[in-house]
């Protein structure tokens, strides 16, 4: 790095303004990138043979123009770089699921060679999450943000205080909210967002016909687990099956010696169960889609391939949409598209 950082000593110009322009020019020809740390305000003024103050200088400067950030104990890193990419932003989801990714790859299609984006992944954890706002805050252009954290007894919530008071510092027409926004975040530039209770009732109503032809419903939604589900997947199932009248049975998995029965439907959340299920079914030989019927969460191409049925939103369109409203700085609230996909399975 420090071969890259250079002046002209018989230059009129101050030395802190040579430093300051070469680190710029630097990061627009690539030399220096994105998180890359800079040499100490020290090893830098004995490299170039100049005083620490012209340095601390130059390096003020970046720092107010949001180019550079310190970190206390740690030192200073490369923080944006506007010369390379018209718009930053900083993506920040939950887990790196094969739903979450397709978000980003659309997201990132959609934006193209005009934005930079920086996909940081925060487990639900609300430390963890805290800690990457804190460590990016500042140096971007818009802070794009998947709401879904867990309590200390693994239970999904959609939001909690430390966050709340921890969103209202980025301003308000910086902030897009993804994926789930129900009763969250209030004031945000953006939102692209499902209803998990409506959507999964307005789903299921689309393939009642098939439904009726069940004896029973039963939903296997994990209420505990280190990537919770939203709770209102479960309120929307429930108020489906009480406004038609329709038996119901909920789990928490699909256990190993679970006992199934002619004229069951399944609706399964997690891809593990759906597997343990497959298995289950073919070892007892029912008929799939006539004896029992398999409704899954999330559609995916393996889901297709096998013939299963999926209720799901449309996770590429989220991501399209939410690139396509930033790049034109577009805001506003957008609910994503969710949808029943009939198969062979039910």
């Amino acid at each position: 790095m420090l071969e890259h950082i250079t002046f002209d000593h018989k230059s009129r110009k101050p030395k802190y303004l040579q430093i300051f322009q070469s680190i710029i020019e630097n990061i627009s020809l690539g030399n220096l990138k994105m998180d890359q740390r800079l040499p100490s305000i020290n090893n830098l003024s004995e490299e170039l043979y100049v005083s620490r103050d012209t340095v601390e200088k130059a390096y003020s400067m970046l720092k107010k123009q949001k180019v550079i950030v310190s970190i206390k104990g740690k030192g200073y890193f490369i923080n944006r770089t506007p010369l390379i990419s018209k718009i930053n932003i900083l993506l920040l989801i939950n887990k790196l699921s094969n739903y979450k990714m397709r978000i980003y790859n659309s997201f990132r299609a959609q934006a193209g060679a005009e934005a930079h984006i920086n996909l940081q992944v925060y487990h639900c954890d609300e430390e963890l999450f805290i800690n990457l706002l804190n460590k990016y805050y500042g140096g971007y252009d818009y802070y794009v943000i998947m709401p879904h954290f867990k309590t200390e007894s693994l239970s999904h919530i959609s939001i909690t205080e430390k966050i709340k008071s921890k969103l209202v510092e980025i301003p308000q027409n910086k902030l897009v909210i993804l994926d789930n926004n129900k009763d969250a975040v209030k004031n945000c530039f953006l939102e692209v967002y499902q209803d998990f209770e409506e959507d999964i009732y307005n789903a299921l109503t689309e393939g009642l016909e098939k439904i009726l032809h069940y004896n029973k419903l039963v939903l296997v939604c994990p209420e505990k687990t280190m990537y919770p589900y939203p709770k209102s997947i479960l309120h929307g199932f429930r108020k489906f099956c009480a406004h038609n009248h329709l038996d119901f049975e909920v789990y928490e998995e699909i256990y190993e010696e679970m006992i199934l029965k002619k004229g069951d439907l399944f609706i399964v959340i997690e891809e593990t169960d759906l597997v343990h299920l497959l298995k289950r079914i073919k070892e007892k030989g029912f008929l799939m889609g006539a004896e029992i019927g398999v409704i899954s969460y999330n559609d995916t191409p393996l889901k297709e391939l096998l013939g299963i049925t999926v209720i799901s939103t449309d996770f590429a369109k989220m991501g399209e949409v939410a690139a396509q409203m930033i790049m034109s700085n577009t805001g506003g609230s957008v609910k994503n598209d969710f949808n029943l996909i009939n198969r062979q399975s039910v």
